[in-house]
């Protein structure tokens, strides 16, 4: 058991490792090949259409991607989701995600059996982006995140695609084109804005699309608990949103007290251990501004949400709310966070933040 923490503790670095310099596969497409942009490119975002369109490009060109059509959206878009791992692990998909499910249900299994399916299995590691689809970061994150881990070649990189087997999945499809191509309509980039869409960036349920999980009354909301709840039972599950606290960049777990007493205490456990790699990451990277606990209001206890509901499952659901946006921004003067304390051990100084700057996180 304290192998499998150790590997969901390196896999948990999945999403902040990104920034890393390493060499890439000349056969795959970068994003500024693709777009004639980066991801994260002032006054730009790539929507869903082409999105998928390029991971259909990467697909072919990559042993390490896999994209598989998990639903239909609300307004009739097809739903994918991108399955990344190493293509050794490829070739035995369905005995991983065997494992899992066996390891998830717990039934008829002793401990030896357990414990010995623990160490044959992989860590599965979910990460969505754009559930809100006015919180632009999450689904552009997940563009450049799949980018690094099909075309880097570092040590780090390699084990991941060895250790785990990434879930990276766009939330809200319909949501996504909608925002993305509303932004980029202006041709002056000066007066590109995100406010003002015209409609629900869900079709029926807008906003509260992170109130279904539970429930699941919405199309995307059933594809996405099918994966995460009868086929892949993932250990981690990261759901992307923002924005971060005023003069903060991040918030990421630990949640403040109280935890949930209602979940096994190996859960909210597990929860912090994992925050505290993402955490003393940053400070290693020399990444200031992330927050933890009391740095705000977010806790384990709203229980209808797409990283809550997963509690109940006993998977470690992360939440990250981080600032950025293609419009320049500025990070302003609040006293209170000037100053290192346990909640927020690198604070940042005002200044112009920049959407790059925040993918970089």
């Amino acid at each position: 058991m304290i192998k499998l923490i150790q590997r969901l503790l390196a896999s948990s670095l999945l999403a902040i490792a990104v920034s890393a310099t390493a060499g890439a596969q000349a056969a795959v497409t970068s994003p500024l090949a693709e777009f004639g942009h980066n991801i994260g490119d002032d006054y730009f975002l790539v929507n869903y259409t082409r999105m998928i369109d390029y991971w259909k490009k990467l697909d072919r060109q990559s042993a390490r991607l896999k994209l598989e059509q998990i639903g239909t959206t609300a307004e009739g878009r097809p739903m994918w989701m991108a399955i990344i791992t190493s293509p050794e692990n490829h070739r035995n998909l369905a005995r991983y995600r065997d494992i899992s499910r066996r390891l998830a249900r717990a039934e008829d299994l002793t401990e030896t059996q357990a414990r010995s399916l623990a160490a044959q299995g992989k860590s599965i590691v979910w990460i969505d982006g754009g559930l809100h689809a006015t919180e632009v970061l999450g689904a552009q994150q997940l563009i450049q995140t799949v980018y690094e881990l099909v075309s880097r070649d570092d040590a780090e990189t390699l084990r991941f695609l060895r250790d785990d087997i990434i879930l990276a999945v766009p939330a809200n499809p319909d949501g996504q084109d909608l925002v993305s191509d509303w932004y980029m309509r202006e041709a002056d980039t000066l007066k590109r804005t995100l406010s003002r869409v015209p409609r629900l960036y869900h079709k029926y349920i807008g906003h509260d699309n992170n109130r279904d999980s539970y429930l699941a009354s919405q199309p995307e909301t059933q594809a996405m608990d099918s994966i995460l709840f009868r086929a892949w039972h993932p250990q981690i599950v990261y759901n992307h949103h923002q924005t971060g606290p005023a003069g903060t960049v991040m918030f990421a777990p630990p949640f403040r007290d109280p935890f949930n007493y209602n979940f096994d205490p190996l859960v909210p456990v597990e929860l912090d251990l994992v925050g505290a790699a993402m955490h003393t990451r940053f400070v290693s990277e020399g990444k200031p501004g992330a927050v933890m606990r009391g740095g705000a209001n977010y806790s384990t206890w709203w229980n209808g949400g797409l990283r809550t509901t997963v509690y109940f499952h006993n998977m470690i659901g992360l939440l990250t709310e981080t600032i950025g946006s293609p419009t320049p921004m500025q990070i302003p003067l609040i006293a209170s966070r000037l100053l290192p304390k346990g909640d927020q051990p690198l604070p940042i100084q005002p200044q112009r933040w920049r959407f790059a700057q925040s993918l970089a996180y």
